[in-house]
């Protein structure tokens, strides 16, 4: 976001008048380093100047100021403790700058709260990118966030995906273990990096190959920011219309789709398994690449 107005105000009012996010939080915030002011780490008490460019971590789970709207849901399955949902491509999940009204949670809100019970909050155990389609884990409830988180935290949630990436690999199946971090040159964006990244491992197995593309499954053990479509690039096989971090396109999204979902549901102690085709344009690109 660019200052336009209110110069000379400290960073930690400016953007809690703005986003109307707590003052402490915001502070917290800074302090994580998770706010950038034209590229570079501030303190709680630098002054905004007009045309500063502030960067905000769009990874972040902050307490905003978040209305309901009826916005169409595609759910899977869902019971008193949790949801879990296809997620469209193009939606983006947590609001964030730029996006503080059309997000899954302004949808979930509506959704959980239509009813005779009130003032639930919905907690997104793990995210999928905005250009990123397919499924997903609502907790309903604390407690059930935090057993769904540890289930995750112990790889206890197998989460497989469908992507298509650029040019043909030659193995028929690999092992992708490289450390994950945010780039310093873009904030934006994350890269392999031994400085403050973090272990990230991709499994994946080809499924199809064409004569410039390549259809593969991919298993996550870890779930780190944009994972599949870092660890891709990293080989040189970019998602296919990735636009961060592939080759520009002005196309459908990234051809990347959360297809299946199992774990054991930490209340019930049931097995969960679901899975959900890809949609129509990553069909039809499949389909494309098929015929060519």
């Amino acid at each position: 976001m660019k200052v336009i107005d209110n110069e000379n105000l400290r960073i930690d009012t400016y953007l809690s008048n703005e986003l109307d996010i707590s003052r402490s939080k915001i502070q917290k915030l800074i302090k994580e380093e998770k706010v950038l002011v034209n590229n570079k780490v501030i303190s709680n008490n630098y002054k905004v100047k007009l045309d500063d460019e502030i960067e905000i971590d769009d990874d972040l789970d902050f307490d905003i100021s978040v209305e309901p709207k009826d916005i169409p849901l595609d759910i899977v399955y869902e019971d008193e403790y949790l949801m879990i949902i296809n997620k469209k491509s193009g939606m983006v999940v947590h609001p964030a700058p730029g996006h503080y009204d059309d997000t899954m949670v302004n949808a979930l809100l509506f959704y959980l709260n239509k009813g005779t019970t009130k003032n639930i909050r919905p907690g997104i155990v793990h995210r999928l990118d905005k250009d990123t389609s397919g499924l997903m884990v609502v907790a309903k409830d604390e407690k059930t966030m935090e057993l769904l988180s540890n289930l995750m935290s112990k790889h206890q949630i197998n989460r497989h995906y469908l992507a298509i990436v650029d040019g043909v690999i030659s193995e028929n199946s690999a092992t992708i273990d490289a450390p994950i971090g945010r780039d310093p040159n873009d904030r934006q964006k994350m890269k392999v990096t031994d400085v403050n990244g973090k272990e990230a491992i991709t499994n994946f197995k080809v499924l199809e190959r064409f004569e410039k593309n390549t259809y593969i499954e991919c298993i996550l053990e870890t779930g780190r920011t944009h994972q599949i479509r870092v660890h891709m690039k990293y080989i040189n096989h970019p998602v296919t219309n990735d636009p961060v971090y592939g080759k520009t396109s002005d196309e459908f999204g990234q051809m990347l789709h959360s297809y299946s979902i199992e774990f054991i549901h930490p209340i019930a102690h049931k097995k969960l398994r679901f899975e959900v085709e890809p949609p129509i344009e990553f069909k039809n690109k499949l389909e494309e690449l098929r015929n060519s």
